[in-house]
Order: structure tokens, then C-alpha cells, then sequence
């Protein structure tokens, strides 16, 4: 409370003097309008008026250079050499899905594809687990043509999440005590 009245008193002091100080400044003036070229009137405006069969066939007149223009453009599409014919989708950019899990999917939505460059849990656990067991077979550039990823991506992928471990400690029996 008392930080509160401390604060507002610091907040207007002077503020009558600081207020008229900001009225009494001079206006900034506005920038100055571009000259026009051509003048306008109401009698140029009616002598420009068109009707609409010039318009028309203005429109459908042949432009000899504009068509030579037209016909001097190629244009010429490659894929990029990085990217597998079978990972990417022409039109969405999607692959299909790799690794999914048996049975019911817990009410979670079925996926048929998946963007490039995006991986499902099941395949990214699929993908740590792989690698973490067998490092020498499932390096970070087999998983990354494997599931159409960056390579930076993947390489750091790999080395800051950990796959789940499950580790089942059997009780101690001789260690038991009773009472």
C-alpha cells in the first residue's frame, strides 16, 4: 500500500509544468505534398471516359513484344539431390508413416502421412531406441534419409534426448528384515 502512494507521488511531480511545457512546444509540420504533373478538371476526366467496346478490344488486341518476352522465359525444375523420390510427396510434401504402434491408437487421431521433416513420438522412440542399441547400423545419416530429416536435425536429436530405459530391480531377500 504505502509502495503504491510512493510510487504515484513520484509519478506526478512536476506534472503541471511538464504538461505545459509539451503544449506550449511548436507543431512538427507535415511534409510537403509531391508537385502533380498533369492538372485535373472535370472536363478531362469526360474526355478520357472510355466506352466499353474500346475497352474491350483493347484487351483483346495481340502485344507483339510482350509476346516475344513471353516466349524468350523457361523455366527449368530440379528436386533437390538431398531429398529421396520416395520420402516426398510432389504436391503435399509428405511421406508415409513408418513405424506406428499395434492395436488401438488410445483414441488418438490414425495418421496415413506425415510432413517433411516431422517425425510421430512412436517413430522418434523408434528411431532413439534404434540408434542407441545399434549405433554402428542406425547412424544420425541413415535415419535422416530414413525419415526425410535435416541432418543438423537429426544429429541433434540424438544427442539430447535419451530413449526410455526400463530397468526392473529384483528385491534383496537375504537383506529383509522382520519384525
Amino acid at each position: 500500500m504505502m509502495g503504491a502512494r510512493l510510487v504515484r507521488l513520484v509519478r506526478n511531480v512536476n506534472l503541471e509544468n511538464r504538461i505545459q511545457r509539451e503544449i506550449s512546444k511548436d507543431k512538427p509540420r507535415s511534409a510537403p505534398r509531391h508537385k502533380l504533373t498533369q492538372p485535373t478538371s472535370t472536363a478531362q476526366n469526360e474526355a478520357i471516359s472510355f466506352s466499353a467496346e474500346s475497352v474491350t478490344g483493347a484487351v483483346h488486341q495481340k502485344n507483339d513484344p510482350l509476346l516475344c518476352n513471353l516466349k524468350s522465359v523457361f523455366v527449368e525444375s530440379k528436386d533437390k539431390a538431398s531429398l529421396k523420390e520416395e520420402c516426398v510427396d510432389e504436391d503435399t510434401k509428405t511421406r508415409p508413416v513408418k513405424f506406428t504402434l499395434p492395436g488401438d491408437s488410445h483414441g488418438l487421431a490414425t495418421l496415413t502421412s506425415i510432413p517433411h521433416g516431422k517425425l510421430t513420438i512412436t517413430e522418434a522412440l523408434k528411431a532413439l531406441s534404434s540408434h542407441h542399441s545399434q549405433p554402428h547400423t542406425w547412424t544420425s545419416q541413415r535415419i535422416s534419409e530414413e525419415y526425410c530429416l535435416n541432418l543438423k536435425e537429426t544429429n541433434s536429436f540424438l544427442a539430447f534426448f535419451i530413449p526410455f530405459q526400463i530397468q526392473i530391480i529384483p528385491p534383496q531377500i537375504g537383506n529383509v528384515k522382520k519384525n
